[in-house]
């Protein structure tokens, strides 16, 4: 399997600007968004569904770049209170975002015809319903402030190309991709621009847990490097949408991606 390339250091490209990221505990690609936004210069509100994780998370990163730069804030984003209350906090404490990073969502694999309603619907309901919830939120918050801002979604390649097993999921991140384009429309009265990433394969703990050896494997060879995505290398790409590289990019969904066609 081919090597990683080095870790890129930061060059202070999100410097005095506030980003919130939703499933950013542990060492995906959220946790691994929120350290790229740190390393940056940016302050950053985590947001996760895991409580003790979150906090183990927030101390990690606090005792690295200081307190002051990081904090947290449990919420499911299936609970409409929950996102509400993540974005009044920081509009409380920073006039609100001006990145939000819509990362939170939920897979597994299930054939289709042996699939039942809970789920399709616990898959919808993170993935798609969740990144609505949000959306909808930063939105908000973007128009009171009136300062402009950044929303960039997590979507899939699963979401343009077929899989077996994964139905629900890719049905979620089609989903995702189509919310991104009509938000970017109506967001660009507020100045702000609504992108997405859709990576193919980064391996982290969670889809170690939901995915098969045999199917990560058979994956793995599809990618033209020969070997998954690292979680940092997805956040890379977050970095440059969220930042003033992107600045004429608005509803576009960006492959991070090897796959061989």
């Amino acid at each position: 399997m081919g090597e990683p390339p080095a870790y890129v250091p930061g060059h202070g490209l999100l410097r005095g600007r506030t980003a919130l990221v939703t499933a950013a505990a542990g060492a995906g690609i959220g946790g691994a968004t929120a350290r790229r936004f740190l390393e940056e210069g940016a302050r950053v509100l985590l947001s996760d569904a895991h409580r003790r994780r979150l906090a183990e998370s927030r101390t990690a990163l606090a005792d690295e770049f200081g307190a002051d730069a990081v904090a947290a804030q449990p919420c499911d984003v299936t609970d409409e209170e929950q996102v509400r209350a993540l974005f009044a906090r920081i509009t409380e404490e920073h006039g609100g975002p001006d990145i939000v990073v819509n990362n939170a969502g939920l897979g597994g694999t299930a054939d289709l015809v042996d699939m039942a309603d809970d789920q399709w619907n616990r898959v919808l309901d993170t993935t798609l319903n969740g990144t609505f919830r949000c959306t909808r939120a930063a939105l908000r918050a973007f128009r009171d402030s009136g300062r402009g801002g950044v929303i960039v979604n997590n979507a899939s390649v699963v979401g343009w190309r077929a899989q077996a097993g994964q139905a629900h999921y890719a049905a979620a991140k089609a989903g995702v991709m189509a919310l991104t384009r009509c938000a970017a429309l109506e967001a660009a009265a507020y100045g702000v621009r609504v992108n997405a990433v859709a990576p193919s394969l980064a391996m982290h703990p969670h889809l170690v847990k939901v995915t098969s050896a045999e199917l990560l494997a058979e994956l793995t060879e599809r990618e033209a490097f020969g070997r998954y995505a690292e979680p940092w290398e997805i956040a890379n790409v977050i970095v440059f949408l969220a930042g003033d590289y992107s600045s004429y990019m608005t509803g576009e969904i960006v492959p991070v991606s090897s796959r061989r066609a």
